[in-house]
């Protein structure tokens, strides 16, 4: 069975991909199962500067999923090109997708070019979800015109696929996904976390310190698919689909939809062995659909 897909000029073995900030930086999975049998992931949102992240706690539980607010968390690209891609090439031999977050253009374009010269980044996912300090607060992934100039910013410093990652706190994500494509993204992935919030009922305060945070999990896989679906009518490029994905089923769904590649996100924090799981069930769920080939489903969704 032809479980292959390529991502934007690149091979994968198939098409599943922990999503960032589920998976580490991938050696610590490695202690559990053999990562080289997903098709990539992404790893931790790096930024410029290291960050400690939002106070705690920075979960919450819900039907359906789960908020979180941890606050890109990391030590920075100069510590993480220096001390965890060396540990993760000890046990990760496929190009791996480096994901990139900022609080301005230029601090975005930084951290894009120092890792774009390390050999075992295969993409640049750049998270355009993150509060735009320079611009009151705004997130860059909410407005057409600051999606743009983050992808130019990018591309102009980079000579390995872009791939911006959308937020889906937006009243038209098609304009943003469209926006970037003309601004030279190479792909687009959607959806990142939805925002929401939980209170504590015997003190009557937020559950989480920083008010509200980011809702996954299986609850959003319907918005997510929406919008993947949305998105895929409209550009040209590969998409990676995410949000709510849990099972083989989900992905052959999202990819129906549009998406080339689908990431695992929330599960992963259930289920550490999910990803492998998923891949190793793609064969019986192909063979239930008549799928021969997963390339050839891409887009395929049938409008009636």
């Amino acid at each position: 069975m032809g479980l292959t897909v390529n991502l934007c000029g690149i091979e994968l073995s198939n098409p599943v991909i922990p999503a960032s900030g589920t998976f580490g930086y991938g050696y610590e999975f490695a202690e559990l199962y053999d990562i080289n049998e997903l098709g990539t992931f992404s790893f931790k949102g790096t930024t410029k500067e290291p960050r400690f992240g939002n106070p705690t706690p920075r979960i919450a539980e819900c039907p359906g999923g789960m908020i979180n607010a941890v606050g890109l968390q990391n030590p920075g690209v100069d510590k993480v090109i220096a001390e965890e891609l060396p540990k993760l090439k000890a046990c990760f031999y496929k190009p791996v997708m480096a994901n990139v977050s900022g609080f301005s253009v230029d601090g975005y374009a930084y951290t894009c070019e120092k890792l774009d010269k390390e050999p075992q980044v295969g993409w640049l996912e750049v998270n355009i979800s993150c509060p735009n300090v320079h611009g009151g607060g705004m997130s860059f992934g909410t407005q057409p015109e600051a999606a743009a100039a983050v992808t130019k910013a990018v591309k102009a410093v980079t000579t390995k696929p872009v791939i911006i990652k959308l937020s889906p706190n937006v009243t038209n994500i098609v304009a943003i996904a469209k926006a970037c494509e003309d601004a030279g993204a190479d792909g687009i992935s959607l959806i990142n976390t939805m925002l929401g919030m939980r209170i504590n009922l015997h003190n009557r305060k937020p559950v989480i310190a920083n008010t509200m945070g980011g809702y996954s999990g299986p609850g959003i896989f319907p918005v997510a698919l929406r919008m993947v679906y949305q998105v895929a009518q409209a550009v040209s490029v590969p998409i990676i689909g995410m949000g709510g994905v849990s099972s083989a089923e989900d992905v052959i769904e999202m990819m129906l939809a549009g998406a080339t590649a689908v990431e695992v996100g929330a599960a992963n924090l259930v289920n550490p062995y999910i990803c492998r799981d998923i891949i190793r069930d793609l064969p019986r769920v192909m063979e239930k659909y008549k799928i021969n080939n997963l390339q050839e489903i891409i887009g395929g969704v049938n409008h009636g």
